[in-house]
């Protein structure tokens, strides 16, 4: 998991202090999801697939479909 929310954020040429905006964080907290240091909250999963349109399930290397599921409404 860790190395995929890194992988999404290079792949869009951010740095983590970008990202860790984006999030509301600060770039040391978000650096902390990707390091494996601390557990990613549900929110920010959600956020982050929300964020690089992708699935919750593909961050968490429970697939490798890479495409968002269809919303739910």
């Amino acid at each position: 998991m860790y190395q995929r929310i890194r992988d999404l954020r290079e792949d869009k040429d951010m740095s983590q202090k970008e990202m860790g905006k984006i999030l509301g964080m600060s770039q040391t907290g978000y650096s902390k999801y990707e390091t494996g240091e601390n557990d990613v909250p549900t929110g920010i999963l959600i956020k982050l697939a929300d964020f690089h349109h992708t699935s919750v399930d593909y961050i968490l290397g429970r697939t490798n479909q890479k495409e968002p599921y269809p919303i739910m409404k």
